[in-house]
């Protein structure tokens, strides 16, 4: 007769059907809900008439919405739960993104993409609290990546998908992208309520890793440095404002950029974006196994080098070929600093505080997402090319890349 703890040990560790779940999530609410804006832009700008402003701002519609979530998320989170908090954002980011494929104007679509960003954040901020309570230290970098993967495989099929639905349906085909993908995105939100747990307790079990690697995490985190929790989480903010300013900008103007500045086709530039979505995928897994081996400061030094190189690659007047490698670095790099931040606020603050240190650094970074893509489309109008305002997101990372160097160590 099997005991349950013998039936724990035979049976495949729920927290892996949380970490598929939390990929389906993070591919509905920001790979579907944000970063296939970037291929639907160029299309429906023609359409609408959009200047480079009116994308920018289009952009920053949604992160202040995102923002606006993040400040409320753990309220909400404390009397609904992470499930159902996460349940209900994915259904606001469904239905949003059905109703922006029916719009006529610019301020339609302004307020509607802002409330899609209000779900992103409902999903995203509670959903990676969640790490901390389903993995242990040595195994939190490596479930929050397989999560964040969500957004490249939700890239890789919008930088097919749109090229395809714009080709078959012509100047409408823009509408008919934002309305299928809000269908996937409530479709997701019912596999969600079904699937999702907030605690290992409720399906009897403890979470994922080695016990031993947790056994004081209070006590790690106060061996590991003599600042006060406050200032960690600031300078953590900090260094994720300047990711946040950055890869959004990339993310909203480069297939643009591909299109207006250098003459692909938008077939082809979708064929990098797509690319791009296809590395990414493993960006995730990749760099949080590389901060739960070496150590979430390598990590954030590494990944913000290649995003330097990306952007300035970008930033100048460069060979195709160097675009090539632009798309391969910034890739394979994109989704690697969230991933190592859900891991960090955990290993400072232990499972408890993770959700509510992640939504505080997350304002930060939703600070940097309001004002990176407003900047770049000023920019952009103001000097009619996107050069500049990727060679200040290379400045931009490679002062985060300073500021990670100082960050105190956690212990592998």
């Amino acid at each position: 007769m099997q005991t349950a703890s013998t039936r724990r040990s035979t049976n495949l560790h729920y927290g892996w059907v949380i970490a598929l779940t939390g990929t389906a999530v993070i591919f509905a609410c920001l790979g579907l809900g944000r970063f296939a804006l970037g291929m639907l832009l160029p299309a429906m700008g023609t359409a609408l008439d959009l200047s480079y402003v009116h994308m920018g701002f289009i952009g920053t519609g949604n992160f202040i919405g995102y923002m606006f979530a993040v400040a409320l998320a753990g309220y909400v989170t404390q009397h609904l739960g992470a499930r159902l908090t996460i349940t209900l954002g994915l259904v606001l980011v469904g239905i949003t993104m059905v109703l922006v494929g029916y719009a006529e104007h610019y301020l339609q679509i302004l307020l509607l993409y802002a409330a899609t960003g209000i779900g992103s954040g409902l999903s995203n901020v509670p959903l990676m609290g969640l790490v901390s309570h389903w993995y242990l230290k040595e195994a939190r970098g490596r479930a929050a990546g397989i999560m964040i993967s969500g957004n490249g495989i939700a890239i890789l099929g919008a930088g097919l998908y749109i090229p395809w639905i714009n080709t078959r349906f012509g100047m409408e085909g823009w509408r008919y992208g934002w309305i299928t993908m809000g269908v996937v995105v409530v479709v997701i939100a019912i596999m969600t309520v079904v699937l999702l747990r907030n605690d290992p307790r409720e399906k009897g079990t403890t979470p994922l890793g080695r016990r031993g690697t947790s056994l004081n995490i209070a006590a790690e985190a106060s061996d590991s440095h003599s600042r006060k929790p406050k200032w960690i989480m600031i300078h953590l903010g900090s260094i994720y404002a300047l990711f946040g300013a950055t890869y959004v900008v990339y993310a909203t103007f480069i297939v643009t950029a591909l299109v207006d500045e250098h003459g692909f086709s938008e077939q082809v530039a979708g064929n990098f974006w797509a690319v791009v979505g296809a590395l990414s995928i493993f960006s995730g897994p990749l760099f949080g196994w590389l901060s739960d081996s070496w150590g979430r400061r390598t990590g954030l030094l590494t990944v913000f080098t290649l995003f330097t190189l990306a952007y300035g690659l970008v930033g100048i007047h460069s060979p195709t070929a160097w675009l090539y490698v632009s798309i391969a670095l910034f890739g394979i790099s994109v989704w690697s600093v969230p991933t190592i931040m859900a891991a960090t606020v955990g290993d400072y603050l232990g499972p408890t505080q993770a959700a509510k240190a992640f939504g505080f650094i997350t304002l930060f970074f939703g600070t940097g997402q309001i004002i990176g893509p407003a900047l770049a489309g000023f920019l952009a109008d103001a000097t009619g090319t996107f050069h500049i305002a990727f060679g200040m997101c290379a400045a931009a990372t490679l002062t985060a890349a300073v500021l990670a160097f100082f960050l105190p160590r956690t212990r592998p």
